[in-house]
């Protein structure tokens, strides 16, 4: 059985066993994304361990829910977009517990480190709509019409949207000195 291929329709008063089964393998067989998602969305790592159960306890909640007329992925990112909506929003309003990330110029021993350190930075200069886009096209590989439904918007917002979030993510990448 695939990852896309549980039963996740069985209602909340059916056998429990099979619920929680269905549940564990979706955890596991999805966890590393929701994880990712979280994360390129702008959730702390602080927060992100926090915001993954949160995603997965109205996972649980919403199993009964499913109507498979989605993705299983889409219906998770979708899920996780208004946790990490709701953690960054939480995240601004206590500025004093924000992770800083090292300047630009610091010296790293991994190179793997520093390039992390300026996607992040990059992706912290773009407005919400557009990075949420940007993370879900380019690093989660949605396509853009599973983007427009996670996010409820329309399909060619959705690309105006991409566009303009890869110009600035470039534009943001230049000035702070790395290679396209």
């Amino acid at each position: 059985m695939g990852t896309d291929e549980l039963d996740l329709t069985a209602k909340p008063d059916s056998e429990t066993a099979l619920r929680q089964a269905d549940f564990d393998r979706l955890y596991d067989a999805h966890a590393p994304f929701v994880w990712k998602t979280l994360r390129g969305l702008g959730v702390s790592r602080a927060d992100i361990d926090d915001a993954a159960q949160e995603v997965f306890l109205t996972v649980y909640r919403k199993l009964g829910r499913f109507e498979g007329r989605s993705s299983l992925r889409t219906w998770l990112c979708g899920i996780a977009v208004g946790v990490a909506r709701n953690h960054t929003r939480k995240a601004r309003r206590r500025t004093d517990a924000n992770e800083t990330l090292p300047a630009p110029g610091a010296s790293r021993p991994a190179e793997a480190a520093e390039a992390l350190d300026l996607v992040s930075r990059c992706l912290d200069e773009l407005d919400e709509p557009l990075r949420m886009v940007f993370v879900l096209a380019e690093l989660q590989q949605l396509t853009a019409p599973e983007i427009a439904e996670v996010l409820g918007a329309n399909v060619n917002t959705v690309y105006s949207r991409l566009r303009l979030a890869r110009e600035r993510f470039e534009a943001s990448v230049a000035r702070h000195g790395g290679a396209r």
